[in-house]
């Protein structure tokens, strides 16, 4: 049997076991920080931390009232408006700066709500199983075949003021069931795992076991789920307001849309009437993106080691591996014999 040296504790005549050197300071520091490393997960949280920065300020900082009316009228962009005006004057750079706040309300708070929905009723069913499975599951297939647009069509329209939080809360309480689905089929195979029995033997917890066991290796699909949520419920609010659903008064990137739709802005030519309110969903939904690939690439060393591994063949020649990808050697050049001479028998 072979020990390794880093089991073998130093010991002194007279003086018992010598304490060994613990890992180096720097190598722990560098796996604390590492998720924020990544190329990736950095990209998308900075961009979604602008975003938040300018839903909790767009209002204080927008150049002009969003309503306000000028004479400039469809207007290119320029110095004086960055994203061009309406057919009333508007400055649409101000609209998309005020209908931020709406729009991340309304996706982060259903994307939370969800996501802790669907964890408590996933979870908790995958581990416990037998009749708490089976309720649980019943519960999740009833709200699995509710449909969340027309549900917020119906009380919207009986609603007369009907609020960002409302529209969040019915999102968030109807869009936790497919989530809720796949952690449990998750934990069903994490429960029996050998870290589980151990930690069961113990005497651990249900709730230490849930907490620091299996909640750690569903991390990238609680991750994907809020994502998955938070641009449903984004692209929801913002066809509410596109539709005429929602209240039209309030600004959000969906009202922009509509009024420019209603006014016929790209038979006028009024590209930048439109095209700012679409980037800025489309940059929302990269961010998001870019974090659930950096959360994966965090919680999967095979994800985080791709493209880093080389290997050396017999030949002396180095080969990058990649995840997904089958590297095809090409062979080495053989030496073509020289044609014989033909014998003339």
């Amino acid at each position: 049997m072979t020990i390794s040296p880093s089991s073998i504790e130093q010991v002194i005549p007279g003086q018992g076991a010598m304490a060994q050197p613990s890992a180096a300071p720097g190598r722990a520091k560098r796996r604390r920080f590492r998720f924020v490393a990544n190329a990736k997960a950095a990209t998308g949280l900075v961009i979604l931390a602008v975003y938040c920065l300018f839903a909790v300020i767009g209002p204080w900082v927008a150049p002009y009232d969003p309503d306000a009316r000028s004479a400039d009228v469809l207007q290119a962009p320029s110095a004086r408006h960055w994203f061009g005006t309406t057919h009333l004057g508007q400055d649409i750079f101000s609209q998309i700066l005020v209908g931020a706040r709406s729009v991340m309300l309304v996706g982060l708070l259903a994307g939370v709500l969800a996501t802790i929905l669907s964890i408590l009723i996933g979870v908790t069913a995958g581990y416990l199983g037998g009749v708490p499975d089976e309720g649980l599951s019943a519960l999740s297939n009833v709200f699995l075949v509710i449909p969340a647009l027309p549900l917020i069509i119906i009380v919207t329209s009986i609603v007369e003021q009907a609020s960002d939080t409302l529209v969040a809360l019915i999102i968030g309480f109807t869009s936790w069931a497919w989530g809720a689905r796949v952690l449990r089929a998750q934990t069903l195979s994490l429960r029996r795992r050998d870290y589980v029995e151990a930690a069961r033997a113990t005497g651990e917890r249900t709730w230490r076991i849930i907490l620091f066991e299996i909640l750690p290796n569903l991390t990238a699909i609680i991750a994907s789920g809020f994502v998955g949520t938070v641009i449903f419920a984004v692209m929801s609010e913002i066809t509410l307001a596109f539709i005429g659903i929602s209240s039209i008064s309030s600004w959000n990137w969906g009202t922009i849309l509509f009024w420019a739709q209603g006014q016929q802005a790209l038979a006028q030519g009024a590209w930048w009437w439109f095209v700012p309110a679409g980037l800025a969903i489309a940059l929302l939904g990269t961010a998001l993106a870019l974090i659930n690939f950096g959360i994966d690439e965090f919680v999967s060393p095979r994800l985080r080691s791709a493209g880093r591994t080389r290997i050396r063949t017999a030949d002396g020649r180095t080969v990058r591996m990649r995840v997904g990808f089958t590297p095809v050697l090409a062979p080495a050049a053989r030496a073509v014999p020289a044609p014989r001479d033909e014998v003339t028998p």
